[in-house]
């Protein structure tokens, strides 16, 4: 693997890891060159299904897309990159054991949202007001007391 700080090709493993899930496993490297350490993750590649959008598109899954959606509502809040990583996992898992060939967007945006009220609330109501698109204040009043409601019974 190259080093991601200057692209020389010679990188040891220091250390290796299985995730918690054991789908994937979590390698730490050092660059023979540069000497800075990096982190690589290596899962197996498997085919998830296809996303059907609400115009009827369909559209390969990409987790680049899903992280970046992840990240955009989760942007200044105090979430540990890890806790983002088992979002995504979980979320995946979901896709894998659907047995579907095509998932509709609804079902993955329904996930994505059940994943960001157990990581934090402030991302779950920014991420549902755009997925939902809501159209006054009453709908954001309903979404944050949704969020309130779900948090007091455990889910």
């Amino acid at each position: 693997m190259r080093c991601p700080f200057c692209a020389h090709p010679d990188t040891q493993v220091i250390e290796t890891r299985d995730s918690d899930e054991g789908d994937s496993v979590r390698r730490r490297r050092k660059c023979g060159s540069c000497d800075k350490r990096f982190t690589t993750y290596e899962r197996a590649e498997i085919e998830l299904p296809a996303i059907v959008k609400r115009d009827g598109r369909r559209t390969d899954y990409e987790r680049s897309k899903l992280k970046s959606s992840l990240m955009l509502a989760l942007r200044k809040r105090p979430v540990p990159a890890e806790s983002l990583e088992q979002a995504i996992e979980a979320i995946e898992a979901r896709l894998r054991q659907s047995g579907d060939k095509e998932v509709p967007s609804t079902q993955l945006g329904e996930w994505v949202m059940k994943e960001l009220r157990k990581l934090d609330k402030v991302a779950y109501v920014r991420f549902a007001s755009v997925y939902r698109s809501f159209d006054d204040v009453s709908e954001f009043v309903a979404a944050i007391k949704e969020s309130g409601k779900k948090a007091r019974d455990g889910e």
